[in-house]
């Protein structure tokens, strides 16, 4: 079958199965390597990106659901120049091992986009995203530095 995406402002025809998760689309596919697998259950969130704007888990994601969509991986997220969340990341030294830290990335800018002053309800309501280094302190600091702006 063939699928169309628009991938960090590039079109994309690729003739493969529907049911393949998003995510090994953008890896093996398209080269992208920077969306990570962790849990394989759309559990841990290291493998989000954003669909048409939205945060979405995509280890578990079949591509055909996803046909014609707009994609934001962290690869385009600041393609042309850091973007906030990336910079507050760096900022307020959050990641360690770093493995988690592309979906965290991706799942705070799409909470951000959508609410500019979350409160930490909002935030751990939102951001369910694992990190097994334990650095939700730091995240939580880089969101109040980003809602503060």
């Amino acid at each position: 079958m063939t699928i169309e995406l628009r991938v960090n402002g590039v079109s994309h025809q690729l003739d493969i199965e529907e049911d393949m998760p998003l995510l090994w689309v953008l890896r093996d596919e398209l080269g992208l390597k920077g969306t990570k697998f962790g849990c394989g259950v759309s559990a841990c969130g290291a493998c989000t990106v954003h669909v048409d704007g939205e945060a979405m888990r995509t280890c578990t994601l079949p591509v055909g659901a996803v046909d014609g969509a707009d994609i934001t991986t962290i690869e385009g997220l600041g393609a042309d120049q850091a973007h906030p969340v990336q910079i507050a990341w760096i900022e307020k030294q959050v990641p360690q091992c770093g493995y988690c830290q592309s979906g965290m990335i991706m799942a705070v800018a799409a909470l951000l986009d959508e609410n500019p002053n979350p409160t930490r309800a909002d935030l751990d309501d939102t951001i369910t995203n694992i990190c097994r280094c334990g650095t939700y302190q730091r995240v939580r600091a880089a969101v109040d530095e980003l809602s503060q702006a």
